[in-house]
């Protein structure tokens, strides 16, 4: 990525896309979370913070960026899918879905200021991780977007697995 008025740029993108398609992507994560809001919402969060790294990272290979939200969405679905089954934890799928649809439908809703506060936290994260050193920033793309576990990570650095959690947690905290 070039100067800061690329980054602007770029950044401007993604927001304008985002906004755009949000009601539909929260909707799909939604659905595919059986109606666990919560869940749907770490989707969102997972698909936002994956997003805008690469289109920060190679917006040139973006030629829908609505549609690539979506792609981006389907596969931190498909992501949790794995790592679930990876760890034992299937979906429970005799939920009482009665139950979690008004659950959904009494939870809080997002205020389009809420939205923006966070997209507004998603982009100043996505700032911080731009200006930290490039091992830093290869450990956090590592743990937090392509989802690594700590023993790949240890492997893939050449250190321990206690390091690596030292050092995800240092990280959390650098960019808090």
């Amino acid at each position: 990525m070039g100067s800061f008025r690329e980054v602007a740029a770029v950044d401007r993108l993604f927001e304008a896309s985002w906004r755009a398609v949000y009601p539909e992507l929260m909707r799909r994560a939604n659905r595919r979370a059986r109606g666990n809001l919560a869940l749907a919402q770490e989707w969102l969060s997972n698909t936002a913070v994956k997003a805008l790294l690469f289109f920060r990272r190679s917006p040139e290979r973006i030629r829908e960026p609505q549609g690539f939200l979506f792609l981006v969405l389907d596969h931190v679905f498909l992501d949790s899918l794995r790592r679930s089954k990876r760890e034992g934890q299937l979906f429970d799928h005799s939920i009482d879905l009665e139950h979690d649809h008004q659950a959904l439908l009494a939870a809080p809703c997002l205020s389009v200021f809420e939205c923006t506060e966070q997209l507004e936290r998603l982009l100043q994260l996505g700032n911080r991780v731009e200006q930290l050193p490039l091992l830093q920033r290869r450990l956090f793309e590592m743990r937090f977007v392509e989802e690594l576990p700590y023993p790949q990570i240890a492997a893939e650095l050449g250190i321990t697995q206690p390091l690596v959690r030292k050092r995800v947690q240092l990280l959390r905290a650098a960019l808090r």
